[in-house]
């Protein structure tokens, strides 16, 4: 029969921290520095809000006051170059989230940004069906 570890030691166990992975380690070095930014912040009171006290998303406008943004559409193109660095951009930001949560927290997640894509692309065909001229030119 197995010795049991008394209630004790198993709390104890419990409350070490857990190893990261040699591959971890290398990919990127940790600080144990909060940024200036973070620190001053108090838990629970983002620097971004998502609401204003509207229902209407801040996102779309944080996102217009990114400098990539402003940089993408001064010309009033997007090129093929400047939409793959906006993908490398976004695929790092959720790489670097996605360990960071739990299944439960995941999920949401996952159904926020499904949302907000949705959100974006309706938006951006309700502005061309907007721009459109209701007369149809019969010459």
């Amino acid at each position: 029969m197995a010795k049991k570890k008394p209630v004790k030691a198993m709390k104890k166990a419990a409350r070490k921290p857990i190893a990261r992975s040699a591959a971890r380690k290398t990919s990127r070095p940790v600080s144990k520095k909060k940024p200036a930014k973070m620190a001053a912040r108090k838990p629970g009171k983002p620097a971004n809000p998502w609401f204003d006290g509207s229902a209407k998303p801040l996102i779309g406008e944080y996102a217009q006051r990114t400098q990539s943004f402003i940089n993408t559409i001064a010309d009033g193109k997007v090129t093929n170059d400047e939409l793959k660095a906006q993908e490398n951009r976004l695929s790092g930001a959720m790489k670097e989230v996605e360990p960071l949560l739990g299944a439960p927290l995941h999920d949401k997640i996952t159904r926020l940004l499904c949302e907000l894509a949705a959100y974006d692309f309706m938006q951006a065909l309700h502005g061309m069906q907007q721009s459109r001229p209701e007369t149809v030119f019969r010459g």
